[in-house]
């Protein structure tokens, strides 16, 4: 549980300096796409910060109704003595002072019980002290409990308010790029084409890496060339040569984890298949989903096995691939800036993955994770 709330806090402050750092480069920015697309990675980050504030709450409220069970018992255990003897001194109490008179010795008990007593108490109240101490312990638990709950609510309705906005804001993104036309829908269908098609997930990533090779190898080709005034002297362009980057120089500059949650499966763990190639975790239901880096959505959509997945390409030959969405708020072709909202997990315990590949070949991602 304090694991818990410890990276729920870890994941809250993140999301927080994420929010603010694209909420200045939305003010910073010229152009209206960059602004617009800085402002929906700021409300997404808004809206993990609020996931993470909810996670440290329910993570709180957690660990102070187990401290409250384990004083509780504590507390029956230290009192039964203490019941014991109060149950004595009320019957003595109740005992009638004319029948004391009557019995033989029974005055003289009874002073000598009250000369006990008078003795004992100063004892009583010493070792009780711990007692009363831990009592005092459980009405402050009982208010931390209290504050708990109601900083849950809080975020609660502060996470409601920030999704609305979000979807606001994504609706009139969706507007505008509503007007690209057509080649975008062939594209899409295309991707989703390939994706009935092929075999497995695996393929399907191959596919699409060959296509996304072609559409960056055309669109490195050159221009028309005007026709020179001397036909003699006409040159053939130079190809140009890509620079030759390492892969860690080669991957993108900021890497994000798309969602919160727990770790539960690592890159190059065994399992059923060989070794795993991506990492997975477990989110919130619902939880805000975001683009790892800067690129271009290659698929959108539902998979076989796979809830629904999102793979981007990224410059340099780097692709991201992320399944187990609930929903997706964007399609192929999309421009997706690191931070940008993808979609969200599905409702219930479900898992996420992401998958980081260089040339077709799997990375570990949490080697470029900000």
């Amino acid at each position: 549980m304090r694991d818990a709330l410890q990276r729920a806090l870890i994941q809250q402050e993140a999301a927080r300096k994420r929010s603010a750092g694209f909420e200045e480069k939305a003010r910073n920015s010229a152009a209206e796409a960059d602004k617009t697309a800085n402002r929906l990675a700021a409300l997404a980050a808004e809206v993990q910060q609020a996931e993470a504030g909810i996670a440290a709450a329910e993570a709180r409220i957690a660990l102070i109704d187990r401290e409250r069970r384990q004083l509780n018992a504590t507390l029956a255990e230290r009192q039964r003595p203490l019941v014991q003897l109060n149950a004595a001194l009320q019957q003595l109490s109740r005992r009638p002072v004319a029948l004391s008179v009557v019995q033989p010795g029974s005055v003289k008990d009874m002073v000598y019980m009250r000369a006990i007593l008078s003795t004992a108490l100063p004892e009583i109240q010493h070792k009780t002290a711990d007692l009363r101490d831990e009592i005092g312990r459980s009405r402050n638990l009982h208010q931390a409990a209290e504050a708990a709950a109601q900083t849950l609510r809080a975020q609660n309705r502060n996470l409601f308010e920030q999704r609305q906005r979000l979807t606001a804001l994504e609706l009139q993104q969706r507007q505008i790029t509503k007007t690209a036309g057509s080649s975008a829908e062939r594209e899409a269908e295309r991707a989703l084409t390939l994706g009935e098609k092929a075999r497995d997930l695996n393929s399907l990533v191959v596919d699409l890496d060959r296509m996304g090779t072609l559409r960056r190898q055309l669109a490195q080709l050159p221009g028309p060339l005007l026709r020179p005034a001397k036909p003699s002297e006409a040159r053939l362009p130079e190809a140009a040569k890509p620079p030759q980057l390492s892969a860690d120089q080669a991957a993108p500059k900021l890497y994000l984890l798309p969602v919160n949650g727990k770790l539960v499966s690592g890159f190059g763990v065994p399992n059923a298949t060989g070794t795993s190639t991506n990492i997975t975790l477990v989110p919130r239901a619902k939880a805000q989903i975001i683009a790892p880096a800067a690129g271009r959505v290659a698929f959108a959509g539902p998979y076989k096995g796979y809830g629904r997945i999102v793979i981007i390409e990224h410059d340099g030959g780097w692709t991201s691939i992320i399944t187990g969405l609930g929903r997706n708020s964007v399609k192929v072709g999309d421009t997706v800036t690191a931070g940008m909202p993808l979609g969200a997990a599905q409702n219930g315990r479900s898992t996420v993955s992401v998958e980081l590949r260089h040339d077709g070949e799997p990375v570990n991602p949490l080697r470029f994770i900000s």
